[in-house]
Protein backbone atom coordinates (compact mmCIF):
# COMPACT_ATOMS: atom_id res chain seq x y z
CA UNK A 1 0.00 0.00 0.00
CA UNK A 2 2.99 2.47 1.07
CA UNK A 3 4.22 1.96 -2.28
CA UNK A 4 1.25 2.53 -4.41
CA UNK A 5 0.71 5.62 -2.38
CA UNK A 6 3.81 6.99 -3.04
CA UNK A 7 3.37 6.59 -6.56
CA UNK A 8 -0.06 8.46 -6.33
CA UNK A 9 0.82 11.34 -4.09
CA UNK A 10 4.07 12.00 -6.21
CA UNK A 11 1.73 12.46 -9.66
CA UNK A 12 0.73 16.06 -9.93
CA UNK A 13 -3.07 16.13 -10.68
CA UNK A 14 -4.61 19.76 -9.49
CA UNK A 15 -8.40 20.13 -9.75
CA UNK A 16 -8.99 20.70 -13.66
CA UNK A 17 -5.74 19.02 -14.82
CA UNK A 18 -5.94 15.61 -13.14
CA UNK A 19 -5.00 13.91 -16.52
CA UNK A 20 -1.79 12.63 -15.52
CA UNK A 21 -2.92 10.94 -12.24
CA UNK A 22 -5.83 9.72 -14.09
CA UNK A 23 -3.61 7.74 -16.28
CA UNK A 24 -1.78 6.20 -13.10
CA UNK A 25 -4.76 5.08 -11.61
CA UNK A 26 -5.92 3.52 -14.77
CA UNK A 27 -3.64 1.56 -15.59
CA UNK A 28 -3.53 0.65 -12.13
CA UNK A 29 -7.15 -0.93 -12.61
CA UNK A 30 -7.73 -1.70 -15.95
CA UNK A 31 -7.21 -5.18 -15.41
CA UNK A 32 -9.07 -5.82 -11.98
CA UNK A 33 -12.82 -3.80 -13.37
CA UNK A 34 -15.28 -5.84 -15.79
CA UNK A 35 -15.68 -2.74 -17.28
CA UNK A 36 -14.04 1.15 -16.78
CA UNK A 37 -14.69 4.63 -19.05
CA UNK A 38 -13.86 8.05 -18.59
CA UNK A 39 -17.12 10.62 -18.68
CA UNK A 40 -17.11 14.05 -20.00
CA UNK A 41 -15.56 15.71 -17.24
CA UNK A 42 -12.95 13.69 -16.40
CA UNK A 43 -13.98 11.47 -13.60
CA UNK A 44 -12.76 7.61 -13.92
CA UNK A 45 -15.19 5.38 -13.54
CA UNK A 46 -14.90 1.21 -13.34
CA UNK A 47 -17.70 -1.23 -12.63
CA UNK A 48 -17.30 -4.36 -10.91
CA UNK A 49 -20.45 -6.69 -10.83
CA UNK A 50 -23.29 -6.26 -13.08
CA UNK A 51 -26.15 -7.30 -11.36
CA UNK A 52 -28.53 -5.83 -8.66
CA UNK A 53 -28.00 -2.47 -6.51
CA UNK A 54 -26.16 -0.04 -7.65
CA UNK A 55 -23.18 1.38 -4.97
CA UNK A 56 -21.24 4.19 -5.64
CA UNK A 57 -17.69 4.85 -4.34
CA UNK A 58 -15.76 7.95 -4.71
CA UNK A 59 -12.49 9.05 -4.48
CA UNK A 60 -11.42 12.44 -5.87
CA UNK A 61 -8.31 12.73 -7.48
CA UNK A 62 -7.54 16.05 -7.60
CA UNK A 63 -5.08 18.05 -5.41
CA UNK A 64 -4.45 21.45 -4.37
CA UNK A 65 -2.59 23.74 -6.37
CA UNK A 66 -1.68 27.24 -7.98
CA UNK A 67 -2.50 29.17 -11.13
CA UNK A 68 -0.23 31.52 -12.57
CA UNK A 69 -2.30 35.79 -13.06
CA UNK A 70 1.16 37.42 -13.54
CA UNK A 71 4.08 38.04 -14.13
CA UNK A 72 6.18 41.06 -13.78
CA UNK A 73 8.73 42.98 -15.30
CA UNK A 74 11.81 40.77 -13.16
CA UNK A 75 10.11 37.55 -13.89
CA UNK A 76 8.02 37.27 -10.43
CA UNK A 77 5.09 35.26 -10.63
CA UNK A 78 1.76 36.14 -9.10
CA UNK A 79 -0.82 33.29 -8.55
CA UNK A 80 -4.04 32.49 -7.30
CA UNK A 81 -5.00 28.99 -5.47
CA UNK A 82 -6.83 26.22 -6.96
CA UNK A 83 -9.02 24.93 -4.23
CA UNK A 84 -8.62 26.16 -0.18
CA UNK A 85 -4.91 26.55 0.11
CA UNK A 86 -3.83 28.78 3.08
CA UNK A 87 -1.29 31.35 2.80
CA UNK A 88 0.66 30.49 6.57
CA UNK A 89 1.75 27.27 4.23
CA UNK A 90 2.90 28.67 1.33
CA UNK A 91 5.94 30.73 2.29
CA UNK A 92 9.11 28.79 1.79
CA UNK A 93 7.90 26.07 0.03
CA UNK A 94 8.19 24.58 -4.04
CA UNK A 95 5.80 24.44 -6.37
CA UNK A 96 6.01 22.33 -9.63
CA UNK A 97 4.64 23.44 -12.67
CA UNK A 98 3.39 21.05 -15.08
CA UNK A 99 5.76 21.79 -17.69
CA UNK A 100 7.90 21.03 -15.35
CA UNK A 101 9.32 23.96 -14.00
CA UNK A 102 10.25 24.81 -10.51
CA UNK A 103 9.79 28.12 -8.40
CA UNK A 104 10.24 29.06 -4.36
CA UNK A 105 7.22 30.82 -2.86
CA UNK A 106 8.06 34.45 -1.32
CA UNK A 107 6.45 37.43 -0.20
CA UNK A 108 6.60 41.61 -0.08
CA UNK A 109 8.62 42.70 2.70
CA UNK A 110 5.55 43.06 6.36
CA UNK A 111 6.10 46.01 8.63
CA UNK A 112 4.55 42.94 11.13
CA UNK A 113 6.98 39.71 10.83
CA UNK A 114 4.54 37.95 12.78
CA UNK A 115 1.66 38.63 10.08
CA UNK A 116 0.72 36.35 7.90
CA UNK A 117 1.15 37.64 4.01
CA UNK A 118 -2.20 37.62 1.80
CA UNK A 119 -2.13 36.26 -1.16
CA UNK A 120 -1.70 39.42 -2.77
CA UNK A 121 1.71 40.03 -1.19
CA UNK A 122 3.12 36.28 -2.72
CA UNK A 123 4.86 35.38 -5.45
CA UNK A 124 6.76 32.52 -6.96
CA UNK A 125 10.48 32.90 -7.57
CA UNK A 126 11.52 30.78 -10.57
CA UNK A 127 14.92 31.89 -10.74
CA UNK A 128 14.81 34.56 -13.67
CA UNK A 129 15.71 37.97 -13.77
CA UNK A 130 12.99 39.20 -16.35
CA UNK A 131 9.60 38.64 -17.98
CA UNK A 132 11.39 37.36 -21.37
CA UNK A 133 13.66 35.11 -19.18
CA UNK A 134 9.92 33.34 -17.71
CA UNK A 135 9.09 29.95 -18.73
CA UNK A 136 5.66 30.29 -17.56
CA UNK A 137 1.98 32.12 -18.63
CA UNK A 138 -0.91 33.64 -17.17
CA UNK A 139 -2.92 30.05 -16.60
CA UNK A 140 -0.32 27.83 -16.04
CA UNK A 141 -0.61 25.28 -12.89
CA UNK A 142 1.48 24.05 -10.51
CA UNK A 143 1.01 21.94 -7.50
CA UNK A 144 2.76 21.86 -3.83
CA UNK A 145 6.51 20.31 -4.34
CA UNK A 146 6.96 17.71 -1.25
CA UNK A 147 7.90 14.32 -1.51
CA UNK A 148 7.03 11.26 0.28
CA UNK A 149 8.34 10.01 3.40
CA UNK A 150 7.70 6.76 5.28
CA UNK A 151 8.05 7.11 9.23
CA UNK A 152 7.50 3.78 9.84
CA UNK A 153 3.62 3.15 10.82
CA UNK A 154 2.49 6.41 9.76
CA UNK A 155 3.85 8.36 6.48
CA UNK A 156 3.56 11.95 5.44
CA UNK A 157 3.44 14.04 1.64
CA UNK A 158 1.72 16.73 -0.28
CA UNK A 159 -1.65 15.39 -1.44
CA UNK A 160 -2.61 12.43 0.94
CA UNK A 161 -5.59 14.31 0.60
CA UNK A 162 -7.42 12.95 -1.33
CA UNK A 163 -4.36 10.33 -3.13
CA UNK A 164 -5.07 8.14 0.63
CA UNK A 165 -8.89 7.47 -0.41
CA UNK A 166 -7.47 6.98 -3.95
CA UNK A 167 -5.63 3.93 -2.49
CA UNK A 168 -8.25 2.48 -0.45
CA UNK A 169 -10.54 2.46 -3.81
CA UNK A 170 -7.74 0.51 -5.66
CA UNK A 171 -6.58 -1.69 -3.17
CA UNK A 172 -10.39 -2.61 -2.15
CA UNK A 173 -11.01 -3.55 -6.01
CA UNK A 174 -7.82 -5.30 -6.00
CA UNK A 175 -8.78 -7.45 -2.87
CA UNK A 176 -12.34 -8.97 -4.32
CA UNK A 177 -10.43 -9.44 -7.48
CA UNK A 178 -7.78 -11.39 -6.19
CA UNK A 179 -9.49 -12.84 -3.30
CA UNK A 180 -12.82 -13.64 -5.79
CA UNK A 181 -15.29 -12.28 -2.94
CA UNK A 182 -18.00 -12.65 -4.38
CA UNK A 183 -20.26 -9.00 -3.74
CA UNK A 184 -24.39 -9.11 -4.31
CA UNK A 185 -24.46 -5.78 -6.33
CA UNK A 186 -22.93 -3.61 -8.56
CA UNK A 187 -20.12 -1.58 -7.61
CA UNK A 188 -18.82 2.06 -9.28
CA UNK A 189 -15.27 2.78 -8.38
CA UNK A 190 -15.46 6.57 -9.20
CA UNK A 191 -12.06 8.48 -8.77
CA UNK A 192 -13.62 11.67 -9.19
CA UNK A 193 -11.85 14.98 -10.59
CA UNK A 194 -12.73 18.59 -8.90
CA UNK A 195 -13.73 18.17 -5.49
CA UNK A 196 -11.22 20.51 -4.38
CA UNK A 197 -12.65 23.37 -6.12
CA UNK A 198 -16.28 22.52 -5.11
CA UNK A 199 -17.35 18.96 -5.22
CA UNK A 200 -17.61 19.02 -9.48
CA UNK A 201 -17.12 15.74 -10.54
CA UNK A 202 -18.89 13.30 -8.12
CA UNK A 203 -22.30 14.82 -9.02
CA UNK A 204 -21.95 14.31 -12.90
CA UNK A 205 -20.95 10.83 -11.95
CA UNK A 206 -23.78 9.98 -9.93
CA UNK A 207 -26.13 11.72 -12.34
CA UNK A 208 -24.70 9.24 -15.17
CA UNK A 209 -24.64 5.66 -12.29
CA UNK A 210 -28.31 6.85 -10.53
CA UNK A 211 -27.08 4.72 -7.31
CA UNK A 212 -28.87 3.23 -5.29
CA UNK A 213 -26.18 4.02 -2.73
CA UNK A 214 -23.05 6.41 -1.98
CA UNK A 215 -20.14 6.53 0.23
CA UNK A 216 -17.37 9.00 -0.19
CA UNK A 217 -13.83 7.83 0.79
CA UNK A 218 -11.93 10.92 1.59
CA UNK A 219 -9.39 12.16 4.81
CA UNK A 220 -10.82 13.86 7.64
CA UNK A 221 -8.89 16.35 10.51
CA UNK A 222 -7.77 15.05 13.54
CA UNK A 223 -7.79 16.24 17.38
CA UNK A 224 -4.65 14.63 18.24
CA UNK A 225 -2.54 17.32 18.23
CA UNK A 226 -1.23 19.90 20.97
CA UNK A 227 -4.02 22.00 21.53
CA UNK A 228 -5.55 20.68 18.28
CA UNK A 229 -9.51 20.73 17.64
CA UNK A 230 -11.65 20.10 18.90
CA UNK A 231 -12.63 16.66 17.05
CA UNK A 232 -12.73 13.36 18.35
CA UNK A 233 -10.76 12.13 15.82
CA UNK A 234 -7.24 10.39 16.15
CA UNK A 235 -4.42 8.70 14.37
CA UNK A 236 -4.31 5.10 14.39
CA UNK A 237 -7.57 4.84 16.13
CA UNK A 238 -9.74 3.18 12.56
CA UNK A 239 -11.03 5.12 9.85
CA UNK A 240 -13.94 7.34 10.99
CA UNK A 241 -17.79 6.96 9.54
CA UNK A 242 -19.12 10.70 8.56
CA UNK A 243 -22.16 11.28 10.71
CA UNK A 244 -21.99 14.95 9.41
CA UNK A 245 -19.72 17.60 7.81
CA UNK A 246 -20.44 21.06 6.39
CA UNK A 247 -22.21 20.14 3.44
CA UNK A 248 -23.95 17.20 4.69
CA UNK A 249 -25.83 15.13 6.92
CA UNK A 250 -25.18 11.31 6.15
CA UNK A 251 -27.97 9.26 5.94
CA UNK A 252 -28.57 7.34 9.50
CA UNK A 253 -28.98 3.95 7.80
CA UNK A 254 -26.05 4.16 6.03
CA UNK A 255 -23.76 5.33 9.61
CA UNK A 256 -25.79 2.48 11.12
CA UNK A 257 -24.98 0.00 8.92
CA UNK A 258 -21.41 1.06 8.69
CA UNK A 259 -21.31 0.81 12.75
CA UNK A 260 -22.48 -2.94 12.40
CA UNK A 261 -20.40 -4.04 9.68
CA UNK A 262 -17.51 -2.48 11.68
CA UNK A 263 -18.67 -3.90 15.07
CA UNK A 264 -19.41 -7.18 13.64
CA UNK A 265 -16.07 -7.66 12.17
CA UNK A 266 -14.12 -6.00 14.93
CA UNK A 267 -12.70 -3.37 13.18
CA UNK A 268 -11.89 -0.20 14.37
CA UNK A 269 -13.46 2.77 13.95
CA UNK A 270 -14.44 6.30 15.12
CA UNK A 271 -17.19 8.55 14.76
CA UNK A 272 -16.85 12.02 12.83
CA UNK A 273 -18.76 14.97 13.22
CA UNK A 274 -16.25 17.81 11.03
CA UNK A 275 -18.04 21.38 11.77
CA UNK A 276 -16.26 22.36 8.27
CA UNK A 277 -15.47 21.05 5.09
CA UNK A 278 -17.35 18.68 3.33
CA UNK A 279 -16.36 15.70 0.57
CA UNK A 280 -17.79 13.76 -2.87
CA UNK A 281 -20.68 12.23 -0.58
CA UNK A 282 -22.89 15.92 -0.69
CA UNK A 283 -22.59 15.75 -4.62
CA UNK A 284 -23.79 12.17 -4.64
CA UNK A 285 -26.84 12.74 -1.95
CA UNK A 286 -28.34 15.41 -3.70
CA UNK A 287 -28.06 13.93 -7.24
CA UNK A 288 -31.42 13.35 -9.01
CA UNK A 289 -33.72 12.66 -6.81
CA UNK A 290 -31.32 11.97 -3.93
CA UNK A 291 -29.40 9.30 -2.99
CA UNK A 292 -28.51 7.14 0.89
CA UNK A 293 -25.49 8.77 1.26
CA UNK A 294 -22.60 8.55 3.77
CA UNK A 295 -18.28 8.41 3.98
CA UNK A 296 -15.65 6.68 4.99
CA UNK A 297 -12.82 9.14 6.06
CA UNK A 298 -8.79 8.60 6.89
CA UNK A 299 -7.67 10.77 9.88
CA UNK A 300 -5.35 13.17 8.35
CA UNK A 301 -3.18 15.78 10.48
CA UNK A 302 -2.15 18.86 8.47
CA UNK A 303 -4.84 18.56 6.06
CA UNK A 304 -4.97 21.20 3.03
CA UNK A 305 -1.06 21.44 3.42
CA UNK A 306 1.89 20.80 1.88
CA UNK A 307 2.93 17.90 4.23
CA UNK A 308 -0.26 16.05 5.48
CA UNK A 309 0.63 13.10 7.76
CA UNK A 310 -1.89 9.77 8.26
CA UNK A 311 -1.14 6.66 9.44
CA UNK A 312 -1.01 3.68 7.02
CA UNK A 313 -3.14 1.11 9.32
CA UNK A 314 -6.29 3.25 9.38
CA UNK A 315 -5.94 3.05 5.58
CA UNK A 316 -5.44 -0.60 6.03
CA UNK A 317 -8.37 -0.94 8.14
CA UNK A 318 -10.57 1.01 5.89
CA UNK A 319 -10.28 -1.58 3.12
CA UNK A 320 -10.84 -4.24 5.13
CA UNK A 321 -14.29 -2.38 6.54
CA UNK A 322 -14.91 -1.22 2.76
CA UNK A 323 -14.50 -4.59 1.54
CA UNK A 324 -17.02 -6.31 4.21
CA UNK A 325 -19.66 -3.93 3.43
CA UNK A 326 -19.88 -4.21 0.13
CA UNK A 327 -20.41 -7.92 1.28
CA UNK A 328 -22.91 -7.43 3.40
CA UNK A 329 -25.55 -5.20 1.20
CA UNK A 330 -27.24 -2.06 2.07
CA UNK A 331 -31.16 -2.70 2.19
CA UNK A 332 -32.62 0.71 3.80
CA UNK A 333 -36.65 0.18 3.89
CA UNK A 334 -38.84 0.83 0.87
CA UNK A 335 -39.67 4.33 -0.04
CA UNK A 336 -42.33 3.65 -2.59
CA UNK A 337 -45.42 5.45 -3.00
CA UNK A 338 -48.22 6.07 -0.17
CA UNK A 339 -51.52 6.35 -0.12
CA UNK A 340 -52.88 9.16 2.89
Amino acid sequence: MKSLLQKLTQTPGPSGYEHQIRDVVENEIKDLADAYWIDNLGNLIARKGSEGPKVMLAAHMDELGVMVTHIDEKGFVRFLPVGTVYPRTCLGGRVRFLNGMTGVIGAERQEDINRVPSFDQLFIDVGVSSRDECPLQVGDVGVFDRQFEDLGRRVTSKALDNRIGVTVLIEALRKITAENIQIPQQVFFVFSVQEEVGVRGAPAAAFDISPDLGLAVDVTGSGDTPNGSRLEISLGKGPAIKVRDQGMLSDPRVVQWMVQTAEQHGLPYQLEVLPRGGTDARGIQVSRSGVPAGGLVIPCRYVHSPSELADIEDAQNAVRLLVELLRSPFNPEGTGERSG
